[in-house]
Parts: structure tokens; sequence; C-alpha cells
């Protein structure tokens, strides 16, 4: 139990933004607490399975292009700082239908951003890369910057750096209510009670139980991925796939290459559309997340359609447009918000410390947030 109960700033929530945001605090000098209710990493949120994609050609929106600029320096210096891999340069293929959101939107930003890419028709893919098998029709941008983080390392990376600045982490400890205060807030816990001039809430799909302002616009939804033993395995190792967003017509898919012998890693945004209470949902995975993940892969994979090595469950919290929210809160001014990252955020953890940082000290950032602002909703 800390003596000390008295900080310049809590962050709750330590996964992929809280840990960057602990650290990047602790490197500017305050006296930091972070507060997770699990462990520190866990499997139970949004930022366990292995490995995150990271990519450059943005569809969702150009303007995540200098975000992710930035990303990547904090990933790299990170690297250099804990003297390990963080991160892992594959290459990306973001493909589906010329129109289509995916492919369009990709080439887009990379036009828009000047970043090196090709534009392959479904011949070319498979000219270059033997492992695929798309659709007449289908387009894809390979960007060759792309690739993956190692998401649980990134955790316990940044945990380890804050740690040794003199950051304060307490695993295992639930919040169960703050409140404003003249000098800021009060944080309470199941273990105790912490004061502070700022708060960060970075609680992932549980962030509307501590703001309820966001339960219409944070939604957690169940999401499954899984592993697959390669029958080829020379064509899906990190030298010869690259990680791929595929858009076809039974949704939009993400896949890594077999890292570490862990086999293919395959996922389906939105999965079945199941929003859940993150305290209160079944995790198991069926039958039926299984069918799904392998009749994609034995239509556009074939070579890949091994045994089913692993299956698990994970979390997306939801924006109704899918775009971040990162913000104050809208009643105190010394709470901030980092939330809904629909599926797309981890990437963007690095940086996302960075801003909640500059936004505690200077009380602004120098990127444009317009996208990000919680009052899209509010005023809607």
């Amino acid at each position: 139990m800390l003596v000390n109960n008295e900080f310049d700033v809590i962050v709750v929530g330590v996964g992929g933004m809280g840990s960057a945001t602990v650290y990047e605090l602790a490197s500017r000098g305050f006296l930091v607490l972070g507060i997770d209710r699990y462990n520190i990493p866990n499997h139970m949120g949004s930022s366990h399975g292995i490995s995150k994609i990271i990519r450059l050609a943005y569809h969702e929106d150009p303007s995540y292009v200098p975000l992710v600029r930035r990303s990547y320096e904090l990933w790299h210096r990170l690297e250099q700082m804990v003297d390990e891999t963080l991160l892992v340069q594959t290459g990306t293929i973001r493909g589906g239908p010329e129109h289509g959101a995916m492919f369009s939107g990709s080439l887009k930003a990379c036009q828009i951003h000047e970043l090196a890419h090709e534009v392959l028709d479904a011949d070319a893919l498979k000219r270059r890369f033997p492992s695929y098998t798309v659709p007449s029709g289908t387009m894809s941008v390979v960007q060759r910057e792309g690739g993956f983080l190692l998401s649980e390392k990134c955790i316990s990376s940044y945990v380890f750096a804050a740690l040794e600045l003199g950051a304060h982490i307490n695993g295992r400890e639930r919040v169960v209510n703050w409140e404003p205060t003249d000098l800021g807030v009060k944080v309470e816990t199941d273990k105790g009670a912490y004061s502070a001039k700022h708060l960060v809430i970075s609680s992932g799909s549980w962030v509307s139980s501590l703001v309820p302002q966001l339960l219409e616009f944070a939604k957690p939804e169940k999401q499954v991925v899984g592993w697959f033993r390669p029958l080829i395995p020379e064509l899906f190792t990190i030298e010869q796939f690259p990680v791929f967003g595929l858009e076809v017509k039974q949704g939009r898919f993400y896949g890594f290459p077999d890292y570490d012998g862990r086999g293919l890693k395959v996922g389906c945004y939105h999965h079945f559309n199941e929003q859940v209470d993150p305290d209160d949902f079944d995790r198991a995975v069926s039958l039926n997340d299984e069918v799904l993940l392998r009749d994609f892969i034995g239509q556009y994979f074939p070579a890949a359609l091994g045994s089913t090595l692993a299956l698990q469950t994970c979390l997306f919290t939801n924006t109704p447009d899918g775009h971040f929210i990162l913000d104050r809160h809208p009643e105190y001014p010394q709470v901030l918000l980092a939330a809904g990252f629909s599926g797309h955020g981890f990437k963007f953890a690095s940086v996302v410390g960075e801003i909640m940082a500059d936004l505690v000290e200077h009380k602004e950032s120098d990127y444009d947030l317009g996208l990000f602002k919680l009052s899209r909703f509010l005023n809607n």
C-alpha cells in the first residue's frame, strides 16, 4: 500500500494508452500513479493477443497519418530505451473492391501524404504474394513501412521505463468512484483513496462506468481472433507475408504472418457485432467463431488452412463514427479522456501518451485533435 496518496496525475487504466501516458508524464517530472483493475498487462481488454497492426496507409481518415508517423518515432525510441524489439516491419496490404473504403481510402492517404506505395490488381497480387487467392476486381495498396507491434511487450516496456522514473503503478486495484475537488480530483478504489491535480481516464471498455456521458458513445464489442497452422509455412513468414486488411463479401478481415511459430493470425472487424457488458459476457469462443475465420482463410488463403492452434476473445470499444475520443471531460477540465479506439487504436498508444501528457502540462497539443472531440457527439 502506498504511503503517499497525493499525486500530480492519476491515470486509470494501464493498457496501451495508459502505460504510455504514465511514462510520458513521469518523463516530464510529474508524480504519477497508474491504476488498473487487472494484471498489467492482461487478457481482459483490448491490448493483448501478441501483435497489433501498425500502418501508414490509413483508410479511416488521412488525418491519422501524421499521428502514425509520430507513433513510429516514439515506438523506436522505446525500443532503444529497453533494448527490445517491439515493432516488426513486414509491409502492409490493404485490399478490396476498387471503390470500397479500404482500398480507396488507403490509396487516398498514400497520395495525400506522399507515401511510397504500389497498386496491384488481383493477378499482380497473386504473382507477388502467392499466398493470396482474391476475387477478380480486387485492388490492393502495398505500403512497405507497415508491420506489427508486440503489444504486451510494449505495455511492459512502458511500465518498466515509467517505474524507473519514479512512477507508481498499481495492478489488481479497481477504481470505484472519482469526484472533482477544489484542487483537482479524488479517486476511490477497492484498496484506498488518492488525490491528484489531474486525472486521465484510459480504461478501455470500462470507460463508461467512470464517465457515464460516454455510455452511448463508447460501446464495448466482443471480438475473436484466431491462429492457424499454415500448410505451406514458407508463404506466411514475416519476410513473405505482410500484415493485411482485406474487404471481401463476408466483411472486413485483418491478419498477420506466422510469428515465432504461433501460426497465421486472423480476425474479422466487428466479428458478429456483439455489443457486451465487459463485466458480464461469455468470453468463451464458439464453433461459429472458428467457422467464420476458417471459412475466410479457406477461400482467400487456402495454403494456410491447417489446424486451428488458438482462439482468443478481446474487446473493441466503438464510437459511432469509428474515430477516437481524445478530449477533456465535458464538465471537469482537470479530467482527460482517451477512449473509444474502435479496434484500430493500439498503434497510436505511444503518441496518445504524448498527447495526454501535453494536455496536462501545456493544456493543449500541437496536433490537430478536431477529429477526436467529444463535442461531435454531445452537440448532435
